[in-house]
């Protein structure tokens, strides 16, 4: 029977036992064998009150030995649930008394399958020459890689050393502290870090792999396998700018170092804002610095989800929500509040794909979800990042513009950091900073808001200046007659921004689809086949496909399984298979490039093209 806790998704409770710091020794000594050996040593502040039993998350583990002070401990390891792992139950050999601390020692080992983890061949780097690890452990995969209390409601320290063979390079979300000569192995090297911040599970990463670094600002380098190295670093030279930017808005970045690594193209997100180490998607890499708002949403992180974090993830919006809107907030400092608008409207188009892909009545979509029994995984979308964008607007509208609104979303960071909070704290919160508009934030439906699936209930009215040429763009085409076709021609783009063409597509995929004829001019005039910019080909490939032409279809599919950024790879595997024709070929080519994906984003196309696990091993 599972045990009682007050965390969704983990079979941890602080009523017991909390950690505070986290000691890791990591040793790939099978690294080929996709098995880390691990030491995990965990330090027990005095418990809120007296008991000698203590519940750690774990998934697929190996555990063979626990000890509490040096002292062997009774353990057992509870039933496996299908996605929350099992539990470990550790029962310290000694009575405690109020404000003993406690160091467990875990030795175990991790499964081949870990979910956490994704293991690449030489063949799958681009280098060819070494295999690379990865880890991505949100929301609650880190339990396959360390058994912790894994929800974001418990914050610790950590401290690691990692054993790695001499030719590959480790780094971790913390501090680089040192490296050496392995004393028991001359062909390894061991890397130390630390993380002296307190920071939930989910935000412990590590990389092993061919890595290389360039330094791109004064606390800040770019790690990638040295293919990408110098592209990566071009890329994001303007990250120095976003951290004093976002400094100036939030405050000050607690962290230390601020570093990027671009991963290998499997990698499911956009980013991840690993604390001192940002990963980031291959995808991002256009050449022109066009989609480094990516890197400025991670930055936003540093403040708004690492350091004031969601207690459970039913409450997910608080982080994704309050990082929309100081990404934006660096965008307006550095662009135009126009380009904040423009922004907007385009996330208020991405909510309004994600309610229609669950449905309006889906329950997911509630800002302030219910998660009991729910694989987070399958709940991920972009309704906490757009839907709480949308209201955290409504309200600097209601509380009087930007200045005034910032300087709430300031004071509640610092009143909350280095804590996990919920939205009913944050909305405490929220009329205690604005007392004399207690009124006006009375007249919000906060139930309509937080607790009713589907579109938030106010539409915000964004200035479209930046957006009136695309829109005015996608209508002729919309109503162009095929007879018409020749009055489009390649000066129709030509003063187009980037982010105006990727918002031209994304209005023309709300539309019906196009005839097949439209699509063909489009490519004859515009040359969009040709373009490499990940954000425009995905668009430009799902709207050939829904406009059934078969040329499409391999281009669709190859971008489909040449990276593995789910934002792409779902909706391109899912526009091929709605493409009757072409069903079972949607289905032979996921099943034959599975075992190249990441875990998380293999199981989740799966689902979507009702793929049995058996049929496809």
């Amino acid at each position: 029977m599972k045990q009682p806790t007050p965390y969704p998704a983990s079979y941890s409770a602080a009523i017991h036992l909390c950690v505070r710091c986290l000691l890791a020794t990591l040793l790939f000594t099978k690294f080929l064998e996709q098995i880390p050996v691990g030491t995990y040593n965990t330090l027990y502040p005095p418990p809120c009150f007296v008991s000698p039993v203590s519940t750690l998350d774990t998934k697929d583990l190996k555990v063979s030995k626990v000890t509490a002070n040096g002292q062997a401990a009774k353990f057992t390891l509870g039933p496996k649930h299908s996605f929350m792992g099992t539990p470990l139950e550790i029962t310290l050999p000694f009575d405690l008394s109020r404000g003993q601390h406690v160091i467990v020692e875990v030795t175990y080992e991790t499964a081949p399958n870990a979910s956490a983890l994704q293991w690449l061949t030489p063949e799958q780097t681009a280098g060819k020459k070494h295999p690379y690890l990865f880890s991505q452990c949100q929301a609650t995969h880190c339990r396959s890689m360390v058994p912790c209390q894994d929800t974001p409601a418990m914050k610790h320290t950590y401290y690691a050393q990692v054993s790695v063979p001499k030719e590959l390079v480790a780094v971790m979300s913390a501090v680089r502290d040192g490296e050496e000569p392995d004393p028991q192995d001359s062909s390894r090297a061991i890397y130390r870090f630390r993380q002296p911040v307190p920071m939930p599970s989910y935000l412990i990463a590590i990389v092993v792999g061919a890595l290389e670094s360039r330094e791109i600002g004064p606390r800040s380098r770019v790690w990638s396998e040295k293919e990408f190295v110098d592209k990566a670093a071009y890329e994001f030279s303007e990250t120095e700018t976003m951290l004093k930017t976002a400094e100036g808005l939030a405050g000050p970045y607690v962290w230390g170092q601020y570093d990027i690594l671009v991963l290998p193209p499997s990698f499911p997100y956009g980013g991840m804002e690993n604390p001192c180490l940002t990963y980031a998607t291959p995808t991002l890499l256009a050449g022109d610095r066009s989609l480094s708002n990516v890197i400025a949403h991670e930055i936003s992180h540093s403040w708004t989800g690492n350091l004031v974090t969601n207690k459970t993830w039913e409450h997910f919006w608080l982080n994704e929500g309050h990082t929309v809107y100081l990404e934006r907030m660096i965008g307006r400092s550095m662009e135009s509040e126009q380009f904040r608008q423009f922004k907007a409207m385009g996330g208020w188009k991405e909510l309004q794909e994600s309610v229609n892909t669950f449905g309006a009545n889906n329950p997911l979509t509630n800002l302030v979800p219910n998660l009991n029994e729910v694989d987070l995984d399958e709940a991920f979308s972009s309704v906490p990042y757009e839907k709480g964008f949308a209201l955290l607007y409504h309200l600097e509208e209601l509380m009087g513009g930007p200045e005034v609104f910032m300087g709430f979303v300031k004071s509640y960071i610092q009143l909350f950091s280095y804590s996990s909070i919920t939205t009913e704290e944050w909305k405490h919160y929220l009329f205690t900073y604005f007392k004399n508009k207690v009124d006006i934030l009375n007249k919000v439906d906060w139930n309509a808001w937080m607790h009713t699936p589907g579109m938030p209930p106010v539409k915000p009215q964004y200035d479209s200046t930046m957006a009136d040429a695309c829109i005015a763009l996608c209508k002729r085409w919309v109503k162009t007659k095929e007879g018409d076709l020749g009055n489009f021609s390649e000066w129709d783009v030509k003063t187009l921004s980037t982010h105006q063409l990727i918002e031209f597509l994304s209005l023309l995929l709300q539309q019906e689809p196009l005839p097949l004829s439209h699509v063909k001019r489009m490519q004859e005039v515009y040359q969009l086949n040709s373009f490499n910019n990940a954000e425009i080909r995905f668009r430009w490939l799902r709207l050939c496909v829904k406009s059934k032409w078969e040329d499409a279809v391999p281009m669709a599919l190859k971008m489909a399984t040449e990276q593995g950024r789910m934002k792409f790879t779902r909706p391109l595997f899912k526009e091929v298979y709605n493409f009757d024709k072409y069903h079972e070929e949607a289905v032979r080519v996921f099943i034959a490039h599975r075992a190249a994906m990441h875990p998380v984003t293999a199981n989740l196309v799966a689902k979507d093209l009702k793929v049995d696990n058996d049929k496809s091993t």
